[in-house]
């Protein structure tokens, strides 16, 4: 009991002191990760290259063929192994640090690192369609992890590195540092608290200077030329997102239904090989869906035909439920930019056979932050990520529209936000193969919950509210003052409630405080 004691005692004074610690050590942790991430680029940039060179190789030499396809059995065997020997690289890994930051997981920070960045390399540089940035965002992740480790700090300042680390990996893969943080902040963390927003921006600049020194100022997309929309052609940015809501709808039950598919094969190595196999045939039939898709969106904007643009998003939609669903490490990102991006390149297509004369390159980077905002429903970070990656923040108008509209027909249609669909199949195969594992009794963590206008506990008496089991509330942050909160205390909108609890039990306290926190309640 006594070391009980002194252990709360620990995490309460350390909560109460360390602000501005956390900045310092979101600088070490920007650093960690964003040399994690800008190493991982550079061997995909060049895995890019191989595969291209082996395409026109084989072009020429066609004995070279079996060859490739004999690498690509190679590396699929090898993938599988990874995951065998670490089942967390699976998919895109935001997930994954979603969970462990809610309490339902733990991963081993340097098993992920080595399983991941190796299985990513072999998958997204074999020519599947998937992306670098849920990678960027695990390595980061775990780096913001085992910074924590090596320098001995408590769990909840752990999670809080995790979070930075997360950041600093996104912003490394997009050069897109406030989206980093944003994306951390609204999709991972879910807090907005000053000690997580400070530490996780020094993270992602730190990130973000490593990788413009490595790959230059320029941006992602390089869309300078685009022009800003007359007001009276808005209406096409409504029905584009429109469009876009009802793509990101398809989008995420294809994805699931791909995952459903394959758990009914029985053999991993069989589930791993399809893409691998489709990938080294698409390589000579079809090429240019291969991979996350860069390129692709520069070619869209080039003015494909509209036939052209038509079967290109049929073949990229179709491969990339074929990658994710078979379970090879790597992200969704960067593909479904690619087909946003696809979507409005035709429906600027199909507004000129109707006797418009729209910008191709305004509906290119609208179609991207729909598309992102319909599938992940962060409308705040696809807003501010397809500015960073398009270095032009003169269509925030037209991006916030479409991805409000597509924001709103998704949620009406109750497409449920891929990554909380992810997270919650992740939880439940885990459980299944008692693979979950959050942490042991006895090391006290602490949850922080901001609370939403018209939530069950707001206007509420402490004393009045059903808690969640063995967790105690131990402060209330009411704007620059601190509560130390009494059965009579009555909580308001805008407060910030801290809980302390076993780590074991987090995950269950998270859940509760959801419903209680910010879960709006009927009139």
């Amino acid at each position: 009991m006594a070391q009980d004691t002194t252990m709360t005692g620990k995490v309460l004074k350390r909560f109460r002191s360390f602000r501005y610690t956390l900045v310092l050590e979101g600088i070490l942790v920007g650093i960690a990760a964003g040399l994690v991430t800008v190493l991982f680029r550079i061997v995909l940039e060049k895995a890019d290259l191989l595969r291209q060179d082996a395409g026109e190789y084989i072009g020429k030499n066609a004995w070279f063929f079996p060859v490739w396809m004999a690498l690509l059995l190679g590396a699929a065997a090898l993938v599988t192994l990874l995951l065998k020997w670490e089942p967390l690289i699976s998919g895109s890994g935001i997930p994954q640090v979603e969970g462990e930051l809610q309490g339902g997981l733990r991963q081993t920070w340097w098993r992920v690192l080595l399983a991941k960045l190796t299985g990513g390399v072999l998958s997204i540089g074999a020519g599947l369609s998937l992306g670098r940035e849920g990678p960027s965002i695990q390595l980061g992740a775990m780096a913001g992890k085992g910074v924590s480790r090596l320098s001995r700090r408590h769990r909840t300042e752990e999670k809080m590195l995790m979070t930075c680390g997360a950041s600093a990996g996104l912003a490394a893969a997009f050069n897109a540092p406030f989206a980093g943080v944003l994306f951390s902040l609204e999709e991972l963390h879910k807090n907005f608290s000053v000690e997580v927003l400070l530490s996780a921006m020094s993270a992602s600049i730190t990130a973000d200077f490593i990788s413009r020194n490595v790959f230059g100022l320029k941006p992602v997309f390089d869309f300078s030329a685009a022009q800003m929309m007359p007001l009276n052609d808005y209406w096409m940015v409504l029905v584009l997102g429109v469009l876009l809501g009802l793509a990101g709808v398809l989008y995420n039950f294809c994805i699931k239904k791909s995952q459903d598919l394959y758990g009914k094969i029985p053999w991993p190595f069989v589930r791993i090989l399809i893409p691998f196999v489709l990938a080294g045939i698409l390589l000579i039939v079809f090429p240019a869906v291969l991979g996350g898709g860069h390129n692709l969106v520069e070619q869209v904007s080039g003015h494909m035909g509209l036939q052209a643009l038509l079967v290109l998003f049929v073949l990229k939609f179709l491969y990339s439920m074929v990658s994710f669903g078979s379970g090879a490490p790597g992200g969704i990102f960067l593909p479904l930019l690619v087909l946003g991006a696809v979507v409005g390149g035709t429906f600027s297509g199909a507004l000129e056979l109707c006797g418009f004369t729209p910008q191709l390159e305004n509906f290119v980077i609208l179609g991207m932050a729909g598309m992102f905002s319909a599938i992940v429903r962060s409308p705040v970070t696809g807003i501010i990520l397809i500015s960073e990656m398009t270095g032009s923040f003169s269509h925030l108008l037209t991006l916030s529209l479409v991805s409000l509209t597509a924001y709103a027909v998704a949620d009406l249609m109750h497409s449920k936000p891929v990554y909380d669909m992810l997270l919650s199949r992740l939880l439940k195969n885990s459980r299944k193969t008692g693979e979950t594992k959050a942490g042991e009794y006895g090391e006290k963590i602490l949850v922080e919950t901001p609370i939403h206008y018209g939530a069950p506990v707001c206007g509420k008496a402490v004393k009045s509210i059903s808690w969640p089991r063995r967790a105690l509330i131990v402060a209330v942050k009411r704007g620059e003052e601190e509560l130390v909160p009494h059965g009579d205390t009555a909580l308001r909108a805008g407060d910030i409630i801290v809980l302390l609890c076993d780590e074991l039990d987090s995950g269950e306290v998270y859940t509760a405080l959801e419903a209680l926190c910010k879960s709006v309640k009927e009139s």
